[in-house]
């Protein structure tokens, strides 16, 4: 396959060289230049409605719209010029002829970019003088409201619903000042992808109703993630206020979701706050459980497993170095682990290559299948009499009594501690993957990296840590301060992972294998 040809060109006095076919609005980000803009999307088809883009090529007898202007060879492109900054006042000041003074109350306040652009080139006052145009607020269904007062009619959302999730819900209605963004009668966003168009407004046009008046912008910390509610792997940014996560958005990522993600992953984190936590290690003291610190506890866990054939019964959304860990501990001796997956409908995203939300409701299914944990509806079928249960945040309704009278010791990893779980010998508290670090693997093999977004409950630790003071503690020779020294132990010895480093992962991972038909 040839190489794409290569166009020179100049962008507000910065050469850049881009591949030919390139949008003038794409070559200017190479440049490290904003040309404002509001209708365009990476994600979306080109549409050059909005007129913001606007921008002077030398020699061309009229201003350009960036987005849907190609380069050219030697081409000289002014984006700050006196005539472009006047025609995008122009745009910016018919746009708000009928915008609300909303900024008070709009939950986009902050990071809207029609504040952004009105600040930065607008004028600093309105004109008009007629009363604004006001129409009502409508559900759309699903989790979106529409407060057409707010709308720019850039029709990303149309676009979206037509091109992307190819379900036309969504139009264009009216025509001239009255136009609005409609629905077709009868139809509502209940597409299992169409929460994405409240990313995609530039405004506060389309809201969330799971996110509407909780937090500003301003007030919301940020971490990058991996959704964790199915094997897709989509990357995430985890919003949280006062050590609570608020929001799940998607994080750019070409390789695995693009721009998106689903509504199942987008609105499924309320666990990640549940208020029933572990917050202290618990060992047992004759009939009861009372908490102990941690060289205490993770000594009662040890004399629980040592000597005994250990069976475990993890959950497919820990970590790789969770899992490692895990594995460790049952190659000691002839050990078993198995676990169980959740199952739901898989909903592709039909305008995006294989991308969809997965039938396997856990982030890695894969990685706990590699590290050799096997795949069971039935995860205790190989637990024996007498061996000793090692029970690592798993769903406690794989157990029964039975289970736990047929084992020779219970030892507790996780994050709740289930009733059915209280005749445990040790109960080791550990944080859930938005209060630690570590990697998943994807279903197309791709180690991805997630990072902390808030801070564990009470003497909860990562569950890294745990384990690996727990295979210490069973004679193990190593231990492990930080995330990426687990990384490393699992990259030296599982061929995998080889060739890997914690660091190389940065935030948009790297594919470990490569199945046939695998991007």
């Amino acid at each position: 396959m040839s190489e794409a040809k290569m166009i020179t060109l100049t962008i507000e006095g910065r050469q850049v060289r881009v591949a030919e076919g390139t949008s003038i609005l794409e070559a200017a980000k190479a440049a490290g230049v904003l040309v404002p803009h509001y209708c365009y999307h990476p994600g979306l088809p080109v549409a050059g409605v909005c007129r913001m883009c606007l921008v002077e090529v030398e020699k061309a007898p009229k201003l350009a719209p960036a987005c849907a202007t190609a380069v050219a060879e030697g081409q000289i492109v002014h984006v700050h010029s006196g005539k472009a900054l006047e025609a995008r006042k122009g745009v910016l000041e018919f746009l708000l002829i009928n915008h609300p003074l909303d900024c008070p109350i709009c939950d986009q306040a902050g990071e809207c970019e029609l504040q952004d652009y009105t600040f930065a080139e607008g004028r600093s006052e309105g004109r008009l003088i007629e009363p604004k145009r006001f129409n009502p607020v409508e559900d759309f269904g699903g989790d979106v409201l529409y407060v057409t007062n707010r709308c720019i009619l850039c029709t990303r959302c149309v676009r979206f619903m037509d091109d992307v999730a190819q379900e036309p819900v969504l139009n264009v209605s009216e025509r001239g000042d009255r136009a609005v963004i409609g629905k077709f009668e009868g139809q509502d966003l209940t597409h299992p992808w169409s929460g994405n168009v409240v990313d995609l407004c530039p405004v506060g046009a389309l809201l969330s109703k799971d996110f509407l008046n909780k937090a500003r912008a301003w007030e919301l910390d940020r971490a990058a993630s991996v959704c964790p509610n199915c094997t897709q792997g989509c990357n995430i940014m985890v919003e949280t206020r006062d050590n609570m996560v608020v929001r799940l958005r998607p994080r750019s990522n070409e390789d695995v979701n693009k721009y998106f993600m689903c509504d199942y992953g987008r609105l499924n984190y309320r666990w990640m706050n549940r208020t029933d936590r572990l917050e202290a290690p618990l060992v047992r003291h004759g009939d009861r459980l009372a908490a102990a610190e941690w060289e205490v506890a993770i000594d009662a866990a040890a004399r629980a497993l040592e000597g005994k054939r250990i069976h475990a019964v993890v959950s497919p959304s820990l970590s790789n170095e969770a899992l490692y860990l895990v594995a460790r501990i049952l190659g000691r001796g002839d050990g078993t682990g198995a676990f169980r997956v959740e199952r739901g409908p898989e909903a592709p995203l039909p305008g995006v290559e294989d991308l969809a939300l997965r039938a396997d409701r856990a982030a890695n299914v894969q990685g706990a299948e590699m590290l050799g944990f096997r795949r069971s509806d039935a995860p205790l079928a190989g637990l024996r009499g007498g061996d000793a249960l090692l029970f690592v945040d798993a769903d406690p309704s794989v157990l029964d009594v039975g289970d736990l009278e047929r084992a020779g010791a219970v030892v507790v990893i996780g994050t709740a501690l289930p009733e059915i779980l209280r005749t445990a010998d040790a109960v080791l508290p550990i944080a859930n993957m938005v209060e630690e670090e570590g990697t998943f693997t994807n279903i197309r093999g791709r180690v991805q990296r997630f990072l902390q977004a808030r801070a564990a409950p009470g003497m909860a630790r990562p569950s890294w840590w745990v384990l690996g003071d727990l295979l210490a503690r069973l004679g193990e020779p190593g231990s492990y301060f930080l995330a990426s020294d687990v990384f490393a132990a699992l990259a030296a010895s599982r061929s995998e992972f080889s060739g890997l480093s914690y660091d190389s992962l940065g935030l948009r991972g790297l594919p470990v294998m490569a199945p046939a038909g695998a991007r």
